[in-house]
């Protein structure tokens, strides 16, 4: 029996294992042991962190699934508070390496901010067959790929069956895609439900995906915005919270984007593999 120790923590109700494995031990593995709800702690995932030779500090994201995630914004934001309070980094802001490249983070207590990497690919009014019917969606990758479905009464939508049939949709192979169902309420702030890859089910927040409902919804109020400074958008996530997302845009291309919102300390202790 090995011990290893953890803490657990949750960004807007996303939750994640912050852990410090040994060296050659399967991490698949121990994301599928130890996320498991019954037989074990519980959590989306795993935040692993390793030192870098190109940032401050490097992230891994592990899905409960045993996957690897490129990027998870809520789980940046978490590794973000447990930097500030157990590293002592010797600047506020830091940055930290990841698959999807480059963010920064900072901490006050409870509450992280991180500037993601740039979107990428953004794809509006994609046609998709889906139990014979077409829909329209969009897709953007914030650094995971996401794709947008609006509708009109996000409390019935069917996440689970139809953001299953989506992430798994012949358009989007190989990678896959996140499927987000949003509604949106104003001008800035959305509702938001994600079928997230990597957990293969709804969760209570995603914070790469608010960021794509945010931003896709702000790039289809305002077509023909080429310059902006400071846009701001709030979503609301299936916990309640609601997540800050603040960017550029220059010369019509999205830039300098960040999240902000809670990064909770849970608990701590020894989980037995």
């Amino acid at each position: 029996m090995k011990k290893i120790n953890f803490t657990k923590m949750a960004g807007a109700g996303n939750d994640f294992l912050v852990v410090n494995p040994p060296k050659g031990l399967a991490l698949k593995k121990l994301a599928q042991k130890a996320c498991d709800r019954t037989n074990g702690i519980g959590a989306d995932g795993l935040l692993i962190l390793d030192p870098s030779k190109k940032s401050d500090y490097r992230m891994r994201i592990i899905n409960a699934d045993g996957t690897e995630a490129e990027m998870c914004g809520n789980g940046a934001r978490c590794m973000a508070a447990y930097i500030a309070k157990y590293k002592k980094p010797k600047k506020e802001l830091f940055s930290i390496e990841t698959l999807a490249g480059e963010v920064l983070g900072k901490a006050a207590g409870e509450v992280a901010v991180v500037r993601l990497s740039n979107p990428q690919d953004y794809t509006p009014n994609i046609t998709l067959n889906v139990n014979d019917q077409d829909l329209t969606v969009y897709y953007i990758d914030t650094g995971v790929p996401h794709t947008i479905i609006y509708v009109d009464n996000l409390a019935k939508a069917n996440v689970e069956m139809m953001g299953r049939i989506i992430r798994y949709h012949d358009h989007f192979k190989p990678r896959g895609t996140n499927a987000n169902f949003v509604t949106k309420i104003s001008d800035d702030l959305v509702d938001c439900r994600t079928y997230e890859r990597g957990v293969e089910g709804e969760t209570k927040a995603c914070g790469t995906g608010s960021v794509a409902a945010g931003l896709v919804t702000y790039l289809l109020a305002n077509p023909n915005t080429l310059d902006k400074k400071n846009a701001r958008m709030k979503v609301q996530t299936k916990s309640g919270e609601i997540l800050q997302i603040t960017f550029d845009i220059t010369k019509g291309q999205i830039e300098n984007v960040w999240l902000k919102g809670s990064a909770r300390f849970i608990a701590s202790g020894e989980y037995y593999l």
